[in-house]
């Protein structure tokens, strides 16, 4: 199960942690301020109060073992970037900063963020996506907890077939269309890359490593397709 720390609780970081629990992950959730972390406590799977700058605080509650962690602190910039530095020293999953504008994005980078957060573009629930999903390119919001994702071809799929993989029967989700990079001989008699769509993919159809699945399913559902 996909474990991740969602730190500071603003109206962003709770929808996140909210959205991440919905999709199947656990999630530890850490705020200074008691009545944010009182708000979510019965939401989430463990809720903390702790100063997020303090590397053995954050070590005690397993920070150091999460998948990813999620700074989305808003209001403290220091706070925020000196908790990413603290994190990088931690050496464990990838870290998402929060960042409101392109110097404060280029801080959380140099300080060990791996990519950046934009509340302001993205919303919550695809951030919660795209973290459950690492292949995640897209996705398309279809009605109350269902979606179409186009997603790479994880690498335990390579080579084999929508049968093979029992993707109705395991994971309960429906291949609709898959796009596959060909060749093309051009009018002038030369090799060209193009993009192809193979829609409504037959049982057999072979999946290959370059490929991009479109799937549609429940968010749960989607949420725990393989990553590799």
């Amino acid at each position: 199960m996909a474990r991740f720390a969602v730190i500071g609780l603003g109206r962003f970081g709770e929808n996140l942690a909210k959205a991440l629990m919905a999709n199947g992950a656990e999630v530890v959730a850490i705020d200074r301020n008691p009545r944010l972390v009182e708000r979510i406590r019965d939401e989430v799977t463990l809720a903390v109060r702790l100063d997020s700058t303090d590397g053995e605080a954050l070590r005690a509650q397993g920070v150091d073992r999460v998948d990813a962690a999620i700074v989305g602190i808003g209001e403290d910039f220091e706070s925020a970037a000196l908790t990413v530095a603290t994190l990088k020293e931690l050496e464990g999953g990838r870290i998402y900063a929060r960042a409101e504008t392109d110097i404060q994005g280029r801080i959380m980078l140099k300080v060990g963020a791996d990519a950046l957060v934009s509340p302001h573009r993205e919303s919550a629930l695809r951030w919660a996506h795209r973290l459950m999903l690492p292949n995640l390119q897209q996705y398309i919001e279809l009605g109350e907890g269902h979606s179409m994702i186009y997603a790479a071809a994880p690498a335990s799929f390579h080579n084999k077939t929508p049968l093979e993989l029992g993707l109705r029967r395991k994971y309960g989700v429906n291949l609709v269309a898959v796009k596959r990079t060909v060749s093309v001989t051009t009018d002038e008699g030369g090799q060209a890359r193009a993009e192809s769509v193979l829609s409504v993919p037959s049982a057999d159809t072979s999946i290959l490593p370059d490929d991009i699945l479109i799937l549609v399913g429940s968010n749960e559902a989607l949420s725990k397709l393989p990553a590799d």
